[in-house]
């Protein structure tokens, strides 16, 4: 990790940073939301396989500019909504709290403590999305973990009480929960789920829910049009996904946990396998799997949220303490990895796209995990190209 004694921290900032850091080379690797394995991670360079047409990666720089805090001393931020009539949610992972916060002042407001929700490990509150006047959000029971829907009113602002939306999908106390959710240009609600941690090879049972990314309509209901019209999963194989994004082309991303040597990006396709815990890393196409379209040690990676912007998928590392920019063309073909933002702001969380050009980016150290300096953790935004 990032020597904390280098950390800018930015308060409400009105000079804006600009800061550009690409990084190669492979180097230890670990789980780096659970901090518990570690091995080599080979000799592969960080960045994307080869392109299939054998040419190397395409050069694209971008840049990144942290424009300013938007808001700070957060306990355990996780889920995060940009709100449409001005204002943010964001979710507490640890104490199942869902607060308001003022763009303009900063101010943060406490609106309700999610009932039911058991925390401990990586589960909790996790994942939050927007759709249709409801807020739903991606939590950890005494049970299971499942999603919940409630009533917004922006007036209060206020929350209603939870109503199940849907539920059944395995957890952990420990690790691997998933939580990330996110409506889809479809407009149906997507779910990343982990593999629980302990029974890996749930994500390679189509009848489990565990290790997938599942795909219902916004009241929990099957999709006729899913890869199997009787379940909800889209696609299979996943050892712990928490990013989702689609880009200008309405394809689907995601990025994934490793285990002791890679962490990945997948493009995701409807019924695909991807091999967890099979495989792990590229060079499982002949046995099947879909090959991940960028990897990397998990040491400088351990990826988190994932937000299409400005031609490129933006993926927050925890581990890793980075930003990554993975350009993307238009036949889906990935340029080379760019690392932004290293060790300035330790664990990153969650990324979530506002406009073109605009992100907000949600820090992590205050998750038990990180090393956390007075004002953590806090929502910065950032303008990116």
């Amino acid at each position: 990790m990032g020597s904390r004694g280098t950390r800018t921290r930015n308060a409400l900032a009105a000079t804006a940073v600009a800061v550009a850091l690409a990084v190669a080379g492979a180097g230890c690797a670990g789980d780096g939301d659970a901090g518990t394995e570690t091995a080599s991670g080979g000799g592969r360079t960080t960045g994307s396989p080869e392109s299939p047409d054998g040419s190397a990666p395409r050069q694209d720089e971008g840049s990144v500019e942290v424009a300013e805090t938007v808001a700070e001393s957060l306990p355990s931020p996780w889920g995060l909504v940009d709100l449409p009539d001005d204002g943010l949610l964001v979710g507490s992972r640890d104490q199942a709290t869902i607060s308001h916060v003022d763009e303009e002042s900063g101010e943060v407001t406490e609106l309700t403590t999610v009932q039911g929700v058991v925390t401990g490990g990586e589960g909790g509150l996790l994942g939050l999305a927007l759709h249709d006047g409801g807020l739903y959000a991606y939590v950890t029971t005494a049970e299971d973990n499942r999603v919940v829907r409630m009533a917004y009113d922006a007036g209060g602002p206020s929350l209603g009480e939870p109503e199940e939306v849907f539920t059944g999908i395995p957890g952990s106390r420990v690790r691997h929960n998933g939580g990330r959710i996110a409506f889809g240009p479809d407009g149906m609600l997507y779910l990343a789920t982990g593999d629980t941690g302990d029974q890996p090879q749930l994500a390679q049972d189509p009848d489990s829910l565990a290790g997938k990314i599942l795909r219902v309509t916004p009241d929990g209901d099957i999709p006729e049009d899913n890869p199997d019209p009787g379940s909800a999963v889209y696609s299979l194989g996943h050892r712990n996904v928490q990013g989702l994004a689609w880009d200008d082309q309405d394809r689907l991303w995601a990025s994934e946990f490793g285990e002791r040597a890679w962490d990945e990006l997948n493009l995701i396709e409807p019924g695909g396998n991807y091999g967890w815990p099979e495989h792990e890393g590229s060079g499982g196409a002949d046995q099947g799997y879909i090959d991940p379209a960028a990897q990397w040690p998990t040491d400088e990676a351990s990826p988190s949220g994932l937000a299409w912007n400005s031609g490129a998928l933006w993926m927050a590392s925890l581990r890793g303490e980075r930003l990554w920019r993975v350009p993307v063309a238009e036949d889906a073909s990935v340029g080379e990895p760019r690392a932004f933002l290293e060790g300035e702001y330790g664990r990153l969380r969650t990324v979530l796209t506002v406009d073109e050009g605009g992100l907000l980016l949600v820090t992590n150290e205050t998750d038990g995990r990180g090393d956390p300096q007075p004002a953590d953790d806090r929502v910065l935004r950032l303008r990116v190209s």
